[in-house]
């Protein structure tokens, strides 16, 4: 997960050297970054389809080839059609290595869903922290050419040679579930793909998770662009004695806490609840976009500010792949997650829509506003609407035996397992 970070993360370092080389349009240029999260998160499905018929370790070996192939193609491409094309190779990479990752995460730990989805998707959030640096450095000292060069071949060898190691979860771990002490409420019931479809509360998760996704991926593509609008992109910044320019300062930072986000929010859902951890993490991040937009000329608030946006956006990863399995079971989890990670690769159509906007208007504030207003509604939406609207559904699926010996332990004065 770590070696694929880069492709999402790292390109914002990408923008302005390619604009500046062949004078193509900012907004041209990040089409490149939609058809890489189109390709990444729209494919997911299938591939997750093929991960719980062939297991994880066929669907991860090839998406580290195609990794390594995008790349090595970005270097040398001289032209948008050729840009576009090894974005998209670079996405069905991605997606392969991302969706496989966290659905057979889904699977091992069914108890600790959240924790398990968040500790895997941290290394997609935080794997480009420790390569920031050095990608920065050789495109100042080398050119952008050859970081995409040296790194896509790396980043690509690795994850082949891990992937050697995957494994399937074994089928004892679903039959043991019931004897599991799990505090968030799970359905008793595996939905098919298809059936996921049909149900609404699908589509309320959907929705919200576009809302918030989008608000994240514009400052994700965005983020080179807006402290270069803001005059803070090359200004130093001193944190505890370590100096360096606040664009920079700010990457390495926010994937930091990009990553740490997953697992730790994950957590907590594990513990209060999935909708109730939602409301907390998505109105922190509305706070967040709005505070970056009114102090982020600063060069330190900038960087403090962009880390505590990341920080309450990163958590998407691990939540929603969750609440999906605890909703719709454990055995099509890789499909169905892949499924709902579509609607990163729908929140993505918007980040051109951000660029032209700030071209239109010359001014970030409409894009941050709209990007905060998002972040609000999904908040209450996952309050007032999807907590309920869950809970009914997963009470459906319970058998009436199981409801029945239910009806029998309260009378008892005893609490069900599953309410535990």
């Amino acid at each position: 997960m770590a070696m694929i970070a880069n492709l999402q993360y790292g390109w914002t370092l990408f923008v302005n050297p390619i604009s500046e080389k062949y004078g193509w349009s900012k907004a041209a240029i990040q089409i490149a970054f939609t058809v890489f999260v189109l390709t990444e998160t729209w494919l997911v499905p299938i591939e997750g389809y093929l991960v719980d018929k062939l297991g994880p370790r066929p669907v991860v070996l090839v998406g580290g080839i195609l990794c390594g192939l995008g790349w090595v193609l970005n270097s040398y491409a001289s032209s948008l059609p050729m840009l576009y094309i090894a974005a998209a190779i670079s996405g069905v990479g991605a997606g392969a290595v991302y969706g496989t990752c966290v659905g057979n995460a889904l699977k091992w730990f069914p108890d600790r869903r959240g924790l398990a989805a968040g500790l895997t998707a941290a290394g997609f959030g935080a794997g480009s922290a420790i390569t920031i640096i050095p990608i920065s450095a050789m495109i100042k000292s080398s050119g952008y050419e050859s970081a995409f060069f040296y790194f896509g071949i790396g980043q690509g060898v690795i994850v082949f040679l891990i992937a050697l190691g995957l494994k399937a979860a074994p089928s004892y771990l679903k039959k043991g579930t019931a004897a599991l002490k799990i505090k968030v409420q799970q359905g008793r019931r595996d939905y098919r793909p298809s059936e996921v479809l049909r149900q609404p509360v699908f589509w309320i998760m959907y929705l919200m998770f576009v809302t918030v996704a989008a608000g994240g991926l514009m400052a994700t593509a965005q983020l080179g662009p807006i402290a270069k609008d803001f005059k803070v992109m090359d200004v130093p910044v001193n944190i505890m004695g370590l100096v360096l320019p606040a664009l920079t300062f700010a990457l390495a930072i926010d994937r930091v806490l990009n990553g740490l986000t997953r697992p730790f929010f994950g957590w907590v859902s594990d513990q209060i609840g999935r909708e109730q951890t939602m409301f907390i993490c998505f109105a922190l991040e509305s706070f967040g976009i709005l505070m970056l937009y009114k102090f982020g000329a600063d060069p330190l608030l900038f960087v403090v500010l962009t880390g505590l946006v990341f920080f309450a956006w990163g958590e998407i990863y691990s939540l929603f792949p969750s609440t999906c399995a605890d909703t719709f079971g454990s055995k099509y989890a890789a499909a169905n997650a892949g499924l709902l990670y579509t609607a990163k690769g729908t929140a993505a159509l918007l980040v051109p829509f951000s660029s032209m906007l700030t071209a239109a208007t010359g001014s970030w504030e409409a894009v941050f506003v709209v990007s905060s207003v998002m972040n609000a509604v999904a908040a209450l939406l996952a309050w007032f609407v999807l907590k309920p609207m869950r809970k009914a559904l997963m009470d459906e699926s319970i058998p009436e035996h199981e409801l029945n010996k239910e009806a029998e332990l309260k009378a008892l004065g005893r609490v069900p397992d599953r309410l535990v």
